[in-house]
Order: C-alpha cells, then structure tokens, then sequence
C-alpha cells in the first residue's frame, strides 16, 4: 500500500510505531460542515446515495483529522431495496420500513441482489474517496449482518425488545432462517463489491446480535456471520474483515467463531479482560463515546488506559460504538491527535 497502512496492518496483528485511528460515524452530525450540508440536502437516502455528497461526507473527517481510515459514507440498510425491501430513514425516527418481511411469501419473492445494477453510486463514492486519500489511509467499507438486516426488515423499525422477530424464531424457525440465509448470500456479495471498488477493510455491523441469549446466537446470527465471512474470503481472502456487536460482553468468546480478522469491541468490555478471553485476535476500539464529553486531561487519560492495556501489536483505537452527534467536535479532533501523537518506541 505504501504512504499510511497502519490501520490495514493492525488488523494483520503487526507491531507498529503507534496505534492506528479511526472512529465509528466519524463523518455525521457532530460536524458543523455536515450540518451546514445537511440544511441543503435533508434526506438521509439522498446523502448517501448521491454518490458526490457521500463522498464529501466521508471526506469531511478526512480532511478534519486525518484518521487512518476513511469509512464510506452509507447505512447498513442500503442494499435492502437491491432485495426487493423498500425503506426510508426518517429524521429523530430512524429507519422505517413499510412493508415488513413478516411470511414466506414475501421472502420467496426477494430478488437476488446485483450491487452494480441495485447500488451503482458506491462504486463512484469508493472510486472518488480513494482518489483523494491516495495511499494516506485505508478505506473501509462496512455492511450489516443478516440477524441485524432482519430484525429491521420483520420489525419494520428500531425496536427496543425485538418480540416480532424472536416469536418469528421461536414459532416460525424454518421462514426466519430461509430469510437469513439469502440476506446472507446477498451482503456477501456486497461485500465483494465494496472490496473490487476499493474498500481495503470491510466492518461487518451485527449491531442487534447483542439482544440475543448465548445459545440465540450460535444460532441466529452466528451461522450466518460465518456465512458472510467463508464466502467472502473464497474471492477475497487477503481483505480483513472485522466484526463489531453492540453489548457483546456475554458473547465475546463467541464471536471468533464467525472466522473474522478482527474483532471490535463494544465500551462495556475491559480491553484487558478482552485480550485475555481473545488471545492474539486483533481487536479494535474501545472508549466509551460519552467520554468525549470530558475534560480533554481526562479523555487523554482514559485514551492511554485503553491502549496501554490493548497492547502494541493487533489494536486499532476507536470509540466503542459510534460518536454521538452532540460531542463538541474540538473533543473529536484531540482525540485523533492524542491517539497519533503517541508511540510505542
């Protein structure tokens, strides 16, 4: 790669001279340029899919901070309607979709998804960011996770106690893993579509896999990360591919399972504890997003105690889940400079 690859090689568990960083939702509203985007361009779908603005969104933190990875600007659920599932994301509401997957026959119905034809603006906002970033980050592209993907789809909406989709895997097993398994295939394919068009890392977002019970998700949405995973390492098997679960304390040891690079760790996990239970499994993150609202004195501190006790080898500092929209953006900036500012030497 050349220029900065600290992120890529941190995920290959190399020693470096310093820990690689990027933060999760680094480009969004926190930023007084995205909201002054925003004024002009108020649907979300139209920010993400206008492959021109994405583009300048996902540059935005570039440009800022200088991370060492440029995430694509973009939403889990984008290759949705490339299936047949039809969704809108509405401003304080979240994502909302008006048919929800709830028979047989409409999962018999789902088309196949091409990425190309479904979603031809990723290709122009991948090709665009790597044109800009050249070789002085890595560019990571990211998708869903089949459970995640259908626990939108069947509820029709975030959901706060999941009942819709777990009744479905309780009551109804055969229809909800026959829809897992193509969301499976179809996100597989996306990721390889990302990686042709220039994703170097790709993260996989199983962000409700954490609602489930340890035996849930060995068989709900473990199977199926696996799936993602085998399929994509058969074309593509040099790209590194982390998998992140919001509340993943109880299920941490389980995760590796799903054959990924790399695991990203949520903030109610102690680094130390997690290195211990993952041996030598690369891990990313973990600060607690709320501690950007801190005093900086005491945001270096907690930044040092995270990747004192991560190590020099197989860490990429980030915040647990993504930052929030009210962090002051001087705070995000310190904390890019504070991570790159340190050394192992």
């Amino acid at each position: 790669m050349g220029g900065n690859d600290r992120l890529l090689r941190a995920a290959r568990g190399q020693e470096l001279d310093r820990p690689p960083v990027w933060m999760m939702r680094q480009a969004g509203r926190y930023m007084k340029v995205y909201r002054d985007l925003r004024q002009k361009y108020p649907t979300f779908r139209e920010r993400s899919e206008i492959p021109e603005l994405a583009a300048e969104i996902s540059l935005q933190p570039f440009r800022a901070f200088h991370p060492d990875g440029v995430i694509m600007f973009s939403d889990i659920l984008t290759p949705l309607p490339g299936l047949g599932i039809e969704f809108d994301i509405i401003e304080s509401r979240g994502p909302i979709i008006a048919n929800p997957i709830r028979s047989q026959a409409q999962i018999d119905a789902l088309t196949e998804l091409d990425p190309d034809a479904a979603m031809p603006f990723i290709k122009k906002i991948l090709s665009t960011i790597k044109h800009e970033v050249a070789d002085q980050a890595t560019i990571l592209g990211f998708v869903g996770a089949p459970w995640t993907l259908a626990a939108y789809a069947i509820e029709g909406k975030s959901s706060k106690d999941y009942t819709v989709i777990k009744s479905m895997a309780y009551t109804q097993p055969k229809m909800l893993h026959s829809f897992l398994e193509k969301l499976a295939i179809a996100i597989a394919n996306y990721v390889r579509h990302q990686i042709d068009c220039g994703a170097q890392i790709v993260q996989i977002f199983d962000s409700w896999a954490g609602q489930l019970s340890p035996t849930d998700y060995e068989t709900l949405a473990l199977p199926y990360e696996k799936m993602i995973v085998d399929l994509v390492k058969t074309t593509h098997p040099d790209t590194p591919l982390i998998l992140y679960i919001n509340g993943s304390a109880g299920i941490l040891e389980r995760m590796p399972k799903s054959g990924v690079d790399m695991i990203s760790l949520d903030w109610t996990v102690d680094m130390a504890e997690a290195r211990a239970k993952l041996g030598n499994m690369p891990v990313q993150g973990n600060l607690d997003p709320c501690v950007l609202f801190g005093s900086q004195a005491y945001i270096r501190d907690r930044i040092l105690d995270v990747v004192q006790k991560a190590g020099k080898t197989g860490h990429i500092m980030n915040l647990g889940h993504g930052i929030l929209s009210t962090t002051p953006e001087e705070n995000a900036q310190f904390f890019f400079e504070t991570v790159k500012g340190l050394s192992f030497s």
